[in-house]
């Protein structure tokens, strides 16, 4: 009896593969191992750029929260620190928001911790 293959699935894996790779320079866009390679490399620095882009983001909000707040005469660690103790419960998403689109409402919260 013949060995039997299943060479539909195959074929239908690596063309999955180099579909993937579209846009990559050299064997990376049309050989399939180096393809595979690139393609799981690429997917690891996606996975990890996901998790970096929190980050990011949280320490964009921080420097522009500081930033309005000296403006203010106050640094970021002293005025955090009265937000939390006056309850106010604004994250830094927001602060970071009204600070850059609407500086009267951030002096208003500026002036209400003093």
């Amino acid at each position: 009896m013949p060995k039997s293959t299943n060479s539909v699935a195959a074929k239908a894996r690596r063309k999955k593969v180099i579909k993937q790779a579209k846009g990559y320079y050299g064997r990376r866009k049309n050989v399939h191992t180096v393809a595979k390679n690139a393609v799981e490399k690429g997917l690891q620095y996606a996975y990890e750029g996901r998790k970096q882009k929190k980050r990011n983001f949280r320490s964009l909000w921080v420097q522009r929260i500081n930033a309005a707040a000296r403006e203010h005469g106050m640094s970021y660690s002293v005025f955090m620190g009265k937000v939390a103790e006056k309850g106010i419960k604004l994250n830094r998403k927001v602060l970071a928001d009204l600070a850059l689109n609407n500086p009267e409402a951030f002096k208003a919260i500026v002036d209400a911790v003093k």
